[in-house]
């Protein structure tokens, strides 16, 4: 409703600055070459830190779920020790 109530007044100041408008778009069109320009110089820094990113948190998400195991890790490898040192070796004649 207030849309409709302020049509007139929007046709009209639109009207009266279109002339502006035109004088102002190539400055519009340099803005946006310029942050075209911007984006494509920053996009490979911003993906090389997001893969970064990426990489430091799979790290982090692999010793938290390994550090907790590694006590059992340390006593298979004692008792794999134990017995291996402990079993006779093979001997074959020919």
């Amino acid at each position: 409703m207030f849309f409709l109530l302020t049509l007139p007044f929007r046709i009209a100041f639109g009207l009266l600055l279109l002339p502006f408008v035109i004088l102002f778009l190539p400055f519009l069109l340099l803005r946006l070459v310029i942050k075209s320009v911007v984006f494509l110089f920053v996009l490979p820094f911003a993906l090389l830190t997001i893969g970064a990113a990426l990489l430091m948190t799979f790290i982090a998400l692999v010793c938290v779920l390994t550090i907790p195991l590694l006590p059992f890790a340390f006593v298979a490898l004692f008792i794999w020790a134990v017995v291996r040192s402990t079993r006779p070796a093979l001997t074959t004649n020919f």
